[in-house]
């Protein structure tokens, strides 16, 4: 059995476009538990399964059915360098680097 961390993980873009400012604030405050904020309704989250189970569990309780739209784009296991999976015209793609403060 593999014990890597990141080893179940996958590498997912998330975006959103929500007209309400208060369900809007709502997911934001949703994905940034779950990834790094990349561009104005755009988030790169590692997950498991089960966490994005949960998250769109949680997404699911959020938005309107009718007027929102959450996109989970899959793109691939965690272990490949997503710097490799992202392509961009301009400024170039760079991941946020975990802080820790002790």
């Amino acid at each position: 059995m593999n014990h890597n961390p990141t080893t179940n993980r996958r590498h997912y873009v998330v975006t959103y476009d929500v007209s309400n400012d208060k369900r809007r604030n709502h997911i934001f405050k949703t994905l940034h538990d779950y990834g790094d904020h990349v561009q104005f309704s755009v988030f790169v989250c590692q997950l498991t399964k089960r966490e994005r189970i949960d998250l769109m569990a949680t997404l699911t309780d959020i938005v309107h059915h009718n007027e929102d739209q959450v996109m989970l784009i899959d793109l691939g296991a965690a272990q490949t360098d997503c710097q490799t999976l992202i392509q961009t015209v301009g400024k170039a793609y760079n991941p946020m680097t975990a802080t820790f403060i002790v």
